[in-house]
């Protein structure tokens, strides 16, 4: 089966990205959101990309206009799935959360449709059976900036069916990006498993004092060559995921540590809606951040 129709559910930073580059690959998609507000508001984010891809991907005007005729919006759920080939789940990284959206999904969703979450940290199988098939249902995980970061993290679990995981395999090829092949579960995939260590000891070395998030960032952009430092990073993922992420891996063994950090980017940024790049302060300001001023890595 060639999926043809995809709904999102959930146009936030991720899911809104997702959303465009489905479509600016051809396919229709379909933005679910839980009420017009956050409809309202996935569609602001949504045309923030005509611009990017405009700039970024060398985009005609005619291509951007096919790419929004590609899109539709709803906050019905059952209106949204009622002809779905795949449903990519982007709701928030908290496990009742997902677990009441599947609930729901599974009572009106066609029995054909392929199911798959875009969970940055958690697996497959967590989910499987409250989705009601779960044999077509696996892990797809996108990268920020999906635009320049073309691969997707395909995840299966035991009982997903391996001709569902290769109709998705194929998928990711058709809308531009490689799929990168997991042959088992891992929670945070390869990407973010590895990113996890970075992150989480950029921020140890902030909450104990170690040195302030410019002079981290500064460190690590003057060793590496890299353009952005952690807490540049940061800012992109959203500081309510870093939040949720670094509460999350604060309850594995040996990682307590980390709910003290989770703590201060509430109260810190979160609190004082500081949310990251896409609100227009995290970390840094922007949208011209300190890290990107000439003489910033040389401490001027």
């Amino acid at each position: 089966m060639a999926i043809e129709k995809v709904v999102i559910a959930g146009g936030g930073t991720m899911g809104s990205q997702i959303a465009f580059q489905i479509a600016y690959s051809g396919l229709y998609v379909t933005v679910y959101d839980v009420n017009p507000a956050a409809s309202a508001a996935a569609k602001r984010r949504v045309a923030t990309w005509d611009r990017t891809y405009m700039r970024e991907r060398k985009a005609t005007p005619a291509v951007i206009k096919t790419t929004n005729d590609h899109l539709r919006y709803a906050t019905d759920l059952e209106t949204a799935v009622e002809d779905a080939d795949l449903v990519i789940e982007t709701v928030p990284e908290v496990v009742s959360v997902k677990n009441e959206f599947y609930a729901r999904l599974a009572k009106v969703a066609p029995q054909e449709t392929i199911f798959a979450t875009s969970t940055s940290t958690m697996v497959p199988s967590q989910f499987a059976a409250i989705t009601g098939r779960p044999g077509k249902f696996l892990a797809l995980h996108f990268t920020n900036h999906v635009w320049v970061n073309h691969l997707a993290e395909v995840m299966g679990h035991p009982g997903t069916d391996p001709v569902i995981y290769q109709e998705v395999v194929a998928f990711v090829r058709r809308i531009g990006m490689v799929p990168i092949q997991l042959q088992k579960e891992h929670p945070a995939y390869i990407l973010n498993a590895m990113l996890d260590s970075f992150l989480s000891t950029a921020l140890m070395l902030w909450v104990e004092g170690v040195a302030d998030f410019e002079t981290i960032d500064r460190t690590w952009m003057m060793a590496t060559g890299a353009v952005r430092g952690p807490f540049a990073v940061l800012d992109e993922i959203g500081l309510q995921t870093a939040y949720q992420l670094m509460l999350g891996a604060s309850a594995e063994p040996g990682r307590e540590g980390l709910v003290t950090v989770a703590h201060r980017i509430k109260i810190e940024l979160i609190d004082n809606h500081r949310l990251g790049q896409e609100t227009g302060a995290g970390f840094y300001e922007y949208p011209h951040p300190a890290f990107r001023r000439e003489g910033f890595v040389q401490g001027k």
